[in-house]
């Protein structure tokens, strides 16, 4: 994983960056240059130690991810509809993990794999081809 960053604010002297401010709410795009989604949440490894820091594993997207984030009853409300959103039986957040970070800079979370590979593209595809498609003159 190769990161860039073009703003100094995010980083510390140390080359670190401040995950709150680098990576949340930030743009995730496709190798394709497609736009894939938000970072809604992050994912740490559950290894803490006095000695060692945590290690981001994976950035987080989708209702599933923002619910907890948001906290409180409005929290509650969103998670809840992402679950019932959600094919899966036991659903948990669209998980991206930071091998595929390609690059980030000021456009947003540059990817290593293009849009369509990605598992938060589902609601996309369906709003398309259930919704958008079946309009007249939609321009495809």
């Amino acid at each position: 994983m190769t990161s860039e960053t073009d703003t100094s604010a995010t980083t510390s002297e140390t080359g670190r960056m401040w995950a709150n401010e680098g990576l949340l709410d930030r743009l995730l795009i496709g190798q394709d240059g497609e736009d894939v989604g938000m970072v809604d949440n992050l994912e740490f490894s559950d290894e803490f130690s006095d000695t060692a820091e945590p290690e981001l594993t994976a950035l987080l997207c989708g209702p599933l991810a923002f619910g907890p984030r948001l906290g409180g009853r409005i929290g509650t409300w969103w998670t809840s509809i992402g679950r019932r959103l959600r094919p899966d039986a036991d659903p948990a957040p669209n998980r991206i993990p930071v091998q595929l970070i390609r690059r980030i800079d000021h456009r947003g979370i540059e990817l290593a794999v293009p849009a369509a590979e990605l598992p938060n593209r589902r609601g996309f595809d369906w709003t398309l081809s259930r919704v958008i498609d079946k309009i007249p003159g939609n321009g495809s």
